[in-house]
């Protein structure tokens, strides 16, 4: 199931919302103090392409990490959360779209706290 479910997200706009959060993390990389932040939105780029058989882990960082994240949280995460949630509130009203909605819960939760966050 998660190789179609893959290859489905891929084809109806993970390929393209991946490359778009791999852009804005490279452009996150040209200033030293957005590398960072350019880190974390390359590792939401590159989990973009195929969500599904991957799970994410929040709550693994440390001081450094917990200042990232709250940075993360004022100036951009809310509103990437907000977004992601409710995409998968409309998601999950349909039974087709229940396990594009689940991913999209996933992404909510690492768009919040994205520095310490595991992905497995």
């Amino acid at each position: 199931m998660s190789l179609i479910g893959n290859i489905l997200w891929f084809v109806l706009g993970g390929c393209v919302a991946g490359i778009l959060w791999i852009l804005a993390g490279l452009l996150l990389c040209v200033t030293i103090i957005g590398i960072p932040f350019g880190i974390q939105c390359l590792k939401i780029g590159v989990m973009m392409f195929c969500p599904f058989g991957k799970t994410v882990e929040l709550g693994h960082f440390g001081i450094g990490g917990l200042l990232g994240n709250i940075l993360w949280i004022i100036f951009f995460g809310w509103e990437l959360c907000v977004l992601h949630f409710i995409t998968a509130l409309l998601l999950c009203i349909t039974i087709v779209g229940i396990p594009f909605g689940i991913q999209h819960f996933k992404f909510a939760k690492l768009a919040i706290l994205p520095f310490g966050a595991r992905i497995t």
